[in-house]
């Protein structure tokens, strides 16, 4: 009997606030008309409306033939009630706003007591409206939404409602506005999107968000919302966790797996006893949570704060590709001067690069009569013609994994063998300088200019490593390198010289024709070969 006597006393005082809610709701219709505020006529409309849904919701599930017949299913009630005072709030706060902004000073105090209503029967909802209020603990069922109680006991019934009271305080933040001064800050913008099933949500939200300066799209399910922003740009998502059908935790987890839209911030909006649930969404990957009713500095902050995240990972991101950019060009100028396992060893700590190897094959080139040419021919003439030829004479080098080592004027210099030792060094130079000689034939027609080649070819032990500090180097020392160089400056235009090293590892796949011994400088007498061709199988 006590049980039944405290919620016809609960059912008393909370009709009493939603009643004040309906009352002042219907006057200020009539002052609207009287002001010329037609305009506003439909906002009061549906507070009015919330007003008389929360006493009819009240009346229906706290009416003591209906607690004879079933358990007080609590979530249902606090859902019931929540929908329709998300709507006196949001409206009441929109029009407290227009009302402060357009000097409409008569309007004001029917709205604050309207504000003040609610947040008597929000209060009142949190405070007494529990599984652990006293008096509540017999007969009160916390289950589904069929009436089956889950738990009779107190203990079940605060286990299944753990948040309510932890709540309450962001619920009343709701209610307690600051003066409109402190909501006209510099407008936001950006395109966002609103997915709530329910119309009176999307249409307060969506409202409340176009004062704040953001251009608004809404969806009514989680199907559509997911259709719309693939098929269109947003800045912002914001998105109803609880919502018939596909709910937000899934389609939160859609835009999360979609590699297009998993980039998108999504705020969460949920009831206030739906913490757990949200906890989950950010551990998904939402940005953030607005809790039902909506409070708009609360509103306007994190969303600033989210696109303020999210303007920041992406100027993060854009450096990052940006540095990633000029790390991709440093590493092609740098492979442009080095060979590339040379640069990763340089790139890994390696101070000193110095190598021994036991043979390798090394070709000169020079263009024969060039200084004579250069001075009957423009500046700008003579290096693009340079650049035509050297620039093919590394095309086939790189065709044939050979190392260019530098440029010296009209001499050019590449050996086979080195950074990486293979068996067929000498092989691929051989091929390298017939395809230099025929290709300068083909370049001295097109260019218009007599151009004749002169190439010199050894084969021995080198020691090759990296010299400078400011500008690196990569080069090669000893007398395989000193005796490659006299091949070629000993020997004649168009034609190949090699020493008897070369000829003999080559002369089963080549043809040679014997020159004969010269004199070389700094050598003495030297037996020299001339390659012409490969033997015809």
């Amino acid at each position: 009997m006590e049980s039944v006597d405290l919620l016809a006393r609960l059912r008393h005082d909370l009709c009493t606030p939603a009643s004040h809610i309906q009352g002042y709701a219907e006057m200020l219709q009539e002052e609207a008309v009287e002001l010329g505020c037609e305009d506003w006529r439909p906002d009061l409309k549906h507070i009015e409306d919330a007003g008389r849904r929360l006493v009819e919701v009240v009346r229906e599930t706290l009416a003591p033939e209906r607690l004879a017949r079933t358990a007080l299913d609590l979530r249902r009630i606090h859902a019931d009630l929540r929908t329709p005072l998300n709507h006196v709030i949001g409206y009441g706060e929109i029009l407290l706003e227009q009302a402060e902004s357009s000097g409409r000073v008569k309007l004001i105090p029917d709205l604050n007591k309207i504000l003040a209503a609610a947040r008597t029967f929000l209060a009142m909802l949190s405070e007494r409206l529990t599984a652990d209020a006293p008096g509540l603990r017999i007969g009160v069922g916390v289950g589904s939404s069929s009436g089956t109680s889950t738990g009779t006991s107190a203990g079940a019934a605060s286990t299944s409602l753990p948040v309510l009271g932890a709540v309450a305080a962001e619920g009343a933040l709701a209610l307690s506005r600051p003066p409109v001064e402190g909501l006209v800050s510099a407008p936001l913008t950006g395109r966002v999107l609103v997915i709530e099933d329910d119309r009176e949500n999307r249409e307060l939200l969506s409202r409340r968000l176009l004062r704040q300066g953001f251009e608004v799209v809404t969806e009514a399910s989680g199907r559509g919302g997911l259709r719309r922003a693939r098929a269109e740009s947003f800045d912002l998502v914001l998105l109803d966790l609880i919502m018939p059908g596909l709910g937000g935790d899934r389609v939160l987890a859609e835009f999360k797996s979609d590699p297009v839209l998993r980039e998108l911030p999504v705020i969460m909006l949920s009831a206030v006893d739906a913490v757990d649930a949200v906890v989950r969404c950010i551990l998904m990957g939402a940005e953030d949570y607005l809790s039902k009713p909506f409070n708009p500095v609360l509103l306007r902050a994190r969303i600033a704060a989210c696109l303020e995240k999210v303007r920041l990972r992406r100027q993060e991101q854009a450096t990052q590709r940006a540095l990633e950019v000029e790390r991709q060009k440093s590493e092609e100028l740098l492979l442009n001067i080095l060979p590339q396992p040379i640069a990763a060893r340089l790139k890994s700590g390696e101070v000193t690069i110095v190598d021994r190897l036991p043979e390798v094959t090394v070709l000169f080139a020079d263009l024969v009569g060039f200084t004579e040419l250069a001075s009957r021919i423009d500046s700008v003439e003579m290096v693009r013609l340079l650049d035509e030829v050297f620039s093919g004479f590394d095309t086939l080098a790189k065709s044939q994994g050979l190392e260019k080592i530098k440029t010296i004027g009209d001499a050019y210099m590449v050996v086979g063998g080195l950074p990486t030792p293979r068996p067929d060094h000498a092989e691929a130079i051989a091929e390298l300088a017939l395809d230099m000689l025929r290709q300068v034939e083909r370049q001295s027609v097109q260019l218009g200019h007599s151009i004749r080649l002169r190439l010199g070819i050894h084969t021995g032990p080198v020691i090759a490593g990296i010299i400078g500090r400011q500008k690196f180097s990569y080069d090669l020392w000893g007398d395989t390198v000193n005796t490659a160089s006299r091949m070629e400056s000993h020997g004649l235009p168009g034609l190949i010289q090699v020493t008897d090293e070369v000829h003999e590892r080559l002369r089963h796949a080549y043809r040679f024709e014997p020159r004969g011994s010269i004199a070389v400088k700094g050598k003495g007498a030297m037996n020299t070969w001339m390659l012409s061709g490969r033997l015809t199988p």
